[in-house]
């Protein structure tokens, strides 16, 4: 039985270059070895980009075809959409009842955005909640 692996892209884009070097070489590598699921995000991409949300589902769809046409075989692979797996939002929000506000506060990478990211605003629980939804996804699918 092959291993799992879910990785993902929050669609609040077009692709480009780094993308490719960065995951997309990578997934279809992995294609080969893994079961893997590949998830346009847009749960995630809703925590930062919520009060524009206006070019996500049609990011989303330019994001796939992309997916696949670098390589990403959805006869070896499945692609989905975050949102259309009810369960994501229910695991995330059985999460969000147990976990400490301490501890997200402590996330380095949400302190890190906090400072850097001055041009919208991070002050939502939903930004400070994102490692839940991170962790409710991988569960969901035992990655």
């Amino acid at each position: 039985m092959k291993k799992r692996i879910l990785s993902g892209m929050r669609p609040t884009g077009r692709l480009h270059l780094g993308h490719l070097v960065g995951a997309l070489d990578n997934w279809v590598k992995l294609q080969e070895q893994y079961e893997c699921f590949f998830m346009v995000a847009d749960w995630h991409a809703l925590m930062s980009e919520y009060a524009n949300t206006k070019d996500l589902k049609e990011y989303a769809i330019d994001n796939v075809m992309d997916w696949i046409a670098c390589g990403i075989k959805p006869s070896e692979s499945t692609i989905f959409i975050q949102s259309h797996v009810k369960e994501h939002l229910e695991l995330y929000m059985a999460f969000s009842l147990i976990t400490p506000l301490g501890l997200l506060e402590r996330c380095p990478t949400y302190k890190e955005q906090l400072r850097e990211v001055k041009n919208r605003d991070l002050s939502t629980y939903g930004f400070l909640g994102y490692p839940v939804l991170q962790a409710a996804d991988i569960l969901l699918y035992k990655a």
